[in-house]
């Protein structure tokens, strides 16, 4: 009986060697469509006001555009020299309102400035700029 299982053992070995040195399929996934992350989560809201004027600045207040007003004087009691950088970060995305006073008088307003994409609030002597 041994020799008559002999020969179905060898072949049934030999064929599980052979089909392990086949060709195999590969199962290869699709790529599925992520929806990009939410704006908030991907927007860097770092920004520095700039004073390349020649007059101080005073106050510098900067609220959320869908807000009515403009929030507290982020200076509180120091001024923003010309020459000097002032590192802030706003603490949602979206569009932002600016508002600076000058030393001797005078203020200047810059409107809708998607935080998201400016680094850089710049205080001119003709007023603000986004950058």
């Amino acid at each position: 009986m041994l020799r008559r299982l002999l020969p179905a053992v060898v072949a049934l070995i030999g064929a599980a060697i052979v089909s392990a040195c086949a060709p195999q399929t590969v199962y290869v996934p699709q790529p599925v469509a992520v929806a990009p992350p939410p704006i908030g989560q991907a927007c860097d809201s770092r920004f520095q006001v700039v004073n390349q004027s020649s007059r101080t600045v005073l106050t510098l207040q900067y609220s959320h555009s869908s807000l009515a007003n403009w929030g507290v004087d982020q200076l509180g009691q120091n001024v923003l020299p010309p020459g000097r950088v002032w590192n802030a970060r706003a603490s949602n995305a979206g569009n932002y309102d600016f508002r600076i006073t000058w030393a001797g008088g005078g203020a200047a307003e810059l409107r809708q400035v998607n935080i998201c994409l400016a680094s850089q609030i710049i205080v001119t002597n003709r007023g603000l700029i986004a950058r």
